[in-house]
This record gives C-alpha cells, sequence and structure tokens, in this order.
C-alpha cells in the first residue's frame, strides 16, 4: 500500500505536550533477534519504534497504535527501516557497537523525552548508569523514580539503551523487555558475564 508523501511535522521539542501527529509515512517489519523477535516501525525522518517479543499478537496490537498515531497504514518499506534492522543484526552479532541509524522521537515528550536523550548521548556501549545519576544529568536530583517510569516509556529500546540504566545497589534494576533480556544486553555488552547455558 503506498500514498503520497506527506509532510512532517518538525519535532517537538522535549517538554512539548503530546499530540496526535499529522499523516506520515511509515513501515514496519519483525527482525529476529538472540533476544527475541523485535518490531521495528519507522519513518522518513528515523526509526520511531522498537517492540520486544513481537509474537503476531503484540505485533497486531502495535501496528494498531502506530496506524492511530500516524493516521493511516504503513507503507512496504521506508529507508532507515532497512538501515534500523542492518544495524541491529551487526550490534546482536558484536560487530557493531554504536547505532547510527536516525531516530524520530515523536512518541516520546517531556521528562521522559529528556531523560531518553541524556542516556542515549552520554552512556556508550560497554557502560551502565544509575537510575540517580540519570536524574542528576537533566537537572533532576529527586527524580531517580521517574527516571525508572522514563525507561519504562522507552519507545526505542537497544537503540536508546534503557538496557545500561542499572540500580544503585549494584542489582540490574528493572526492565520492560524482561529481566532476562536485560541480563542478555548487559552480557553482550561485555557488563555481565556471559550466560553458561
Amino acid at each position: 500500500m503506498t500514498h503520497s508523501e506527506q509532510v512532517s511535522r518538525p519535532t517537538a521539542p522535549p517538554d512539548a505536550t503530546p499530540e496526535a501527529a499529522p499523516r506520515r509515512d511509515w513501515a514496519w517489519k519483525r527482525l529476529a533477534t538472540p533476544i527475541g523477535p523485535l518490531l521495528l516501525a519507522a519513518t522518513r525522518k528515523g526509526l520511531v519504534r522498537v517492540v520486544f517479543h513481537a509474537d503476531e499478537r503484540t505485533a497486531r496490537r502495535e501496528l494498531t497504535r502506530l496506524e492511530q498515531f500516524f493516521d493511516g497504514a504503513p507503507l512496504a518499506s521506508v529507508p532507515h527501516l532497512e538501515t534500523a534492522a542492518a544495524e541491529l543484526t551487526a550490534y546482536f552479532a558484536g560487530e557493531l557497537r554504536s547505532f547510527t541509524v536516525p531516530l524520530d522521537w515523536s512518541l516520546s515528550s517531556g521528562f521522559p523525552a529528556r531523560v531518553l536523550h541524556a542516556l542515549a548521548d552520554g552512556v556508550p556501549y560497554g557502560g551502565v548508569v544509575g537510575y540517580q545519576d540519570l536524574a542528576d544529568r537533566v537537572g533532576e536530583p529527586g527524580a531517580a523514580r521517574s527516571v525508572g517510569a522514563a525507561m519504562g516509556s522507552n519507545p526505542l529500546p537497544v537503540i536508546v539503551p534503557c538496557h545500561r540504566v542499572v540500580a544503585s545497589d549494584g542489582g540490574i534494576g528493572g526492565f520492560g523487555g524482561g529481566l532476562e533480556t536485560k541480563r542478555l544486553l548487559l552480557a553482550l555488552e561485555g557488563v555481565l558475564p556471559a550466560p553458561l547455558f
């Protein structure tokens, strides 16, 4: 299914109130990975969504949400979708440490967007950061719990590495994709030992 390209709205600043997006071109695909299938969605602006454990039911539910948000059905592909898939494949093969695919931040705004930008820009492959430290980095020292909620709202996990945010007590903290997925990602990056089996 195709349609003529529409003009996309400018990206809202991180503290803007979320609003419905006008009709935009977007596409999706599922990618098999060592942590299970990922659903990837991209617009002409960049990768917009990564969903863990994307079985048929999860994928259908997410695609319905994206159709509503972007006010229309997906195209067969957009350029950033294939870039994201290739980079994620290389990442899981241990061949890529830094993603270059452009990101479309339209599914995040306000405090969560500020935190996610700080995470994406400031915590490299193989590194970790505490919830409190991330709150300090965005100038909100009393917001460690809110940082946890921001990680849970991350529309771009793996690419925006919420798996690198850990608890101050030495634990790995929570994770929307499940703790086993978080352990596997941290092991892939050398932060934790690789699982024995």
